[in-house]
């Protein structure tokens, strides 16, 4: 791979990093599909998280081989993964709880996802790691379309105000862990950047970015106050932390 040891274990660590998340993912979108069931939800829709659920198992196979490819060896403590629990607040009924889980999972973090692949896409790299990071593109669009249409399905049926002081949580739980980190110099940056990983700098660009290009604008939309969201996003800006 042409990489010094330190960028290629970053680069590894990175692939399986996403394959966790995918995991995840995968899990989250199937538990999400009955519930969309049981809410009597469009089939179309139902179909689409059900849909996305195995387009995230085939993308954790995906980075599980990329990471390998750059020595990313699995240990005992590398978790299988799929197993998260409803992250909705407890106090919210069952029909505010499944829309709480499809925008946190669908409106934001697959949105950012797209801007972060896209991000990555747009500088030359290696062939290989741009097919993988254009199909896992193709497919998060599509989950966060799935998320902006069932917003806005219940939004004709009744108010979806009282998401508004949820949305800062919403973004907390979204963020990779080392979204804020520290990153390496420019010139390692723009080697990572080659092979699908985006430098820490950037990450907060884009993230921050498409909260105020996509996210935000579409919420306000479909009747939820993002006040609460934008200075959450100012103090995060601010802190660069």
């Amino acid at each position: 791979m042409s990489l010094p040891e330190a960028l290629r274990r970053h680069v590894a660590e990175t692939w399986a990093f996403r394959r966790q998340e995918e995991l995840d993912a995968g899990a989250r979108f199937a538990r999400l599909g009955a519930s969309l069931e049981q809410l009597d939800a469009p089939e179309p829709l139902v179909s689409l998280a059900r849909r996305a659920a195995e387009d995230e198992r085939r993308h954790a196979g995906m980075c599980d081989l990329m990471a390998r490819t750059y020595g990313h060896e699995s240990s005992g403590a590398d978790s299988l993964g799929g197993q998260t629990e409803d992250a909705a607040p407890p106090e919210l009924g069952f029909r505010e709880r499944v829309l709480y889980e499809v925008v946190a999972a669908c409106c934001i973090a697959e949105t950012e996802s797209t801007a972060g692949l896209t991000s990555v896409l747009s500088v030359e790299g290696a062939p290989r790691v741009r097919a993988v990071l254009r199909d896992i593109l193709r497919d998060e669009v599509a989950h966060s379309r799935l998320g902006w249409a069932y917003l806005g399905h219940v939004s004709k049926e009744g108010s979806v105000a009282f998401l508004s002081p949820y949305v800062p949580a919403m973004l907390e739980s979204c963020m990779a862990p080392r979204l804020f980190a520290q990153g390496f110099s420019e010139a390692d940056s723009s080697r990572l950047l080659a092979h699908g990983v985006l430098p820490s700098a950037r990450k907060v660009e884009v993230f921050i970015q498409a909260l105020h290009d996509v996210v935000f604008p579409s919420l306000e939309r479909c009747g939820v106050d993002t006040s609460h969201a934008l200075r959450w996003a100012e103090r995060r800006r601010a802190s660069g932390a």
